[in-house]
C-alpha cells in the first residue's frame, strides 16, 4: 500500500512539473546562439618556411606562395577584400587564393612572378571573417624581400676586356663631367656643378696617363686638359701659404667652405692634388715646349706649398687646416694611422719647405702609438684601429706610392694594406650582423654615401652599405676577391649599379637602396688602382720623382726596391 501511494504521488509531481513548465509563454526566454570565437591570425609561411612577422624576410623566391593560417575556417567571400599583397607597400599585386586545412589556411599566389630585389607587404584587415561571422581581431602585416636576379645583365667578356670597360666608363666621370672651365673634378654628380674638389682632382689627374695608355684619349687631349687644370690652379685658384682648400668654385677659383671654419687651407687634400700633379709631371716628359712648360708650371705649384709652415708653432706634427679668418681654430693634427701618410711623404719630399723625420715620428706615427699588430680574422694588422678602419685608408696614400716591399720603423706596408683588405673581406663574408646581400662576392666597406647622408663604413661602423670602390680599388691587394666582386657588381647587379660614370657610389641590399651619386674621391681610385694592378703605371710614375725618392728614403727612413 505504501509503495502504491509513493508511485502515485511521484507521478503526480511529474505531471505538475510538466504543467508548470508549459504554463510559461512560448519564446519569452529563448536559448541564445553560442558566441563565435574571435578570428585570430596564427602563423604565416613563405613557401614551406615559417615567416617572421616582426622582421623583414629576405631572399624570397619570386614565385613564392604565401600561407596565412587562422584559428577558424574563413568565410571565403570576405578574403579578396581583406587580404592583399602590395609592392613596396603601395602598388597592389594581383593575386589568387586557394584554401587548406578546412579553409583555416589561405594560400596567396601572385598572378605573375614577383620582381627581384623588391619589398612586398602582406596585409590582412578586420573585414576578414570566419565562417561563423567573427571578424579578425586585429589588422596585421609583414614584409619580405625577393632574391637577387642571378641572370647576367651584360654579355660575358674576358677579364681584360672587363677591366678596360670599368676603367673607360669610370674615367668618363673626370673627362666628360670635369668642370668645363677649370678642368678640375666636380665633387659629386648630384651636388653643385660649381663645386670642385682638390683632392678628388688629384685622383682625376692620375687617371689621365691611364686613359692615354689605354687609348681612351690621345696624348694631345690629355696634355690639353692638364694645361687647363694647371693654368687654373696656378693663376686663378685661391691658395693659402701655397696650400689649396678642400673645395673651390670651378669657375672663379674662390674657396667654397667645407665647413664654417674649414674655409682655407686643407693640407691633406693638397697632398692628394700635388701627388697627382707630380704623376702628370713624370708622365708628360716630352722635350717639346708644351710639355716642358707644363712641367715648369707643376713645379711652381709643388714648390709653392709651405708644408713646414703647417707645423703651426714649429711643433713636431703637421696640422690639417688653416683659415684666414679662424687661423688654427680647427686644431686637427694629422696623426696616424689613417689616409694621410702621403701628406707626410709630400712634406718630407719638398725641396723648398720640407720637414724633418721627427715631425713624422712624433706627429704621424705618434712615437709608435699608431702600431697595432693584433690579429683579426686570422690576419695580423700592423697599424691602425681594430679591424682596420674604412678601406680608403689602404687606397689614398697608395695611389702613387707602391706599398710592395715598402718598410719603415713601424710597418711592412704591403702587409698593412693587404691584411687590412683581407680583414674587410673576411668580415663581410662572415657577416656578423646577418645583413642581406653580404657574401664573398659582395663586400667592401669604406666611406661613401649612405641612405640619408654620408658615413665612414667599416667593420666597427657597419650599417649594411657596400661601396664598390672599396673592393675594386683593392685589386692590387686581393686580386681574386676583388675580381669576384667586380663580376658580381657588373654581371649580377649591373641593372642597379652600372650607370653613366661607372658604378654608383654605394648600395644596400638590406635597405634596397642604390645611390644615384658618383663621387670623385671614390671613382678616381677605381681607375688608378686597377691600373696599378695591371701595369703599376701610376706607382712607377710617382715613385720615379727624385724628390719623392729622397724624401721617403733619406728623410723618413723608408726602404723599398724602388727607392
Amino acid at each position: 500500500m505504501r509503495q502504491h501511494l509513493f508511485i502515485k504521488f511521484s507521478l503526480l509531481a511529474l505531471v505538475c512539473t510538466g504543467v508548470s513548465s508549459c504554463s510559461k509563454k512560448s519564446g519569452s526566454n529563448p536559448i541564445p546562439d553560442p558566441v563565435p570565437l574571435p578570428l585570430n591570425f596564427v602563423a604565416a609561411k613563405l613557401g614551406s618556411n615559417n615567416a617572421q612577422t616582426s622582421f623583414i624576410n629576405y631572399n624570397i623566391a619570386t614565385n613564392i606562395a604565401v600561407r596565412l593560417s587562422f584559428n577558424n575556417s574563413l568565410d571565403r567571400t570576405t578574403v579578396a577584400n581583406a587580404i592583399s599583397l602590395s609592392e613596396n607597400g603601395v602598388v597592389s599585386v594581383p593575386v589568387g587564393f586557394s584554401y587548406e586545412n578546412n579553409d583555416s589556411t589561405v594560400v596567396i599566389t601572385a598572378s605573375a612572378a614577383l620582381k627581384n630585389l623588391t619589398k612586398y607587404t602582406v596585409s590582412a584587415a578586420t573585414s576578414l571573417q570566419s565562417i561563423k561571422k567573427a571578424a579578425l581581431n586585429t589588422v596585421f602585416s609583414f614584409q619580405f624581400v625577393t632574391q637577387i636576379d642571378s641572370t647576367d645583365k651584360f654579355p660575358i667578356i674576358s677579364d681584360n676586356a672587363l677591366l678596360d670597360t670599368i676603367q673607360r666608363r669610370t674615367f668618363k666621370y673626370f673627362w666628360d663631367y670635369g668642370h668645363p672651365l677649370s678642368g678640375l673634378a666636380r665633387e659629386r654628380n648630384n651636388g653643385s656643378a660649381e663645386t670642385v674638389t682638390t683632392g678628388g682632382s688629384g685622383f682625376g689627374i692620375m687617371t689621365i696617363p691611364v686613359a692615354i695608355n689605354r687609348s681612351f684619349i690621345t696624348r694631345a687631349q690629355g696634355l690639353t686638359r692638364m694645361q687647363t687644370i694647371v693654368s687654373f690652379l696656378k693663376n686663378t685658384a685661391q691658395k693659402f701659404h701655397g696650400a689649396f682648400p678642400h673645395w673651390l668654385n670651378g669657375s672663379t677659383g674662390v674657396v667654397i667652405p667645407f665647413s664654417t671654419k674649414d674655409n682655407g687651407a686643407d693640407l691633406v687634400e693638397t697632398s692628394y692634388l700635388i701627388a697627382g700633379l707630380l704623376t702628370a709631371r713624370q708622365y708628360f716628359n716630352g722635350v717639346d715646349a708644351a710639355e716642358t712648360a707644363l712641367r715648369s708650371d707643376i713645379n711652381s705649384l709643388w714648390n709653392g706649398v709651405e708644408w713646414s709652415w703647417f707645423r703651426k708653432a714649429n711643433e713636431n706634427v703637421l696640422y690639417w687646416h688653416w683659415s684666414p679668418t679662424y687661423n688654427w681654430d680647427m686644431n686637427q693634427k694629422i696623426a696616424g694611422w689613417n689616409e694621410c701618410l702621403i701628406t707626410y711623404i709630400m712634406a718630407a719630399s719638398s725641396t723648398t719647405f720640407g720637414i724633418p723625420n721627427i715631425v713624422y715620428k712624433e706627429g704621424f706615427a705618434r712615437n709608435g702609438a699608431m702600431v697595432n699588430n693584433a690579429s683579426y680574422f686570422g690576419y695580423q694588422l700592423p697599424l691602425g684601429p681594430a679591424n682596420g678602419g674604412p678601406l680608403f685608408w689602404a687606397h689614398y696614400s697608395f695611389l702613387g706610392i707602391n706599398p710592395n716591399g715598402l718598410v719603415d720603423l713601424y710597418a711592412n706596408y704591403q702587409t698593412q694594406v693587404t691584411n687590412h683588405t683581407k680583414i674587410n673581406f673576411e668580415y663581410c663574408k662572415a657577416n656578423p650582423h646577418g645583413f642581406f646581400g653580404y657574401s664573398n662576392a659582395c663586400w667592401g666597406l669604406t666611406a661613401s654615401d649612405v641612405p640619408g647622408g654620408y658615413n665612414a663604413n667599416e667593420p666597427n661602423n657597419d650599417i649594411a652599405v657596400i661601396s664598390p670602390t672599396a673592393a675594386l680599388s683593392s685589386m692590387p691587394y686581393t686580386p681574386t676577391e676583388s675580381m669576384n666582386a667586380l663580376k658580381f657588381f657588373y654581371y649580377k647587379l649591373g641593372d642597379k649599379l652600372w650607370k653613366e660614370y661607372g658604378f654608383v657610389d654605394a648600395f644596400s641590399l638590406k635597405e634596397l637602396w642604390f645611390a644615384d651619386s658618383f663621387l670623385a674621391i671614390d671613382q678616381g681610385p677605381i681607375v688608378v688602382m686597377i691600373e696599378n694592378y695591371r701595369s703599376q703605371l701610376i706607382w712607377n710614375l710617382l715613385t720615379s720623382c727624385p724628390e719623392i725618392k729622397n724624401g721617403m728614403k733619406n728623410v723618413l727612413g723608408f726602404t723599398a726596391p724602388y727607392l
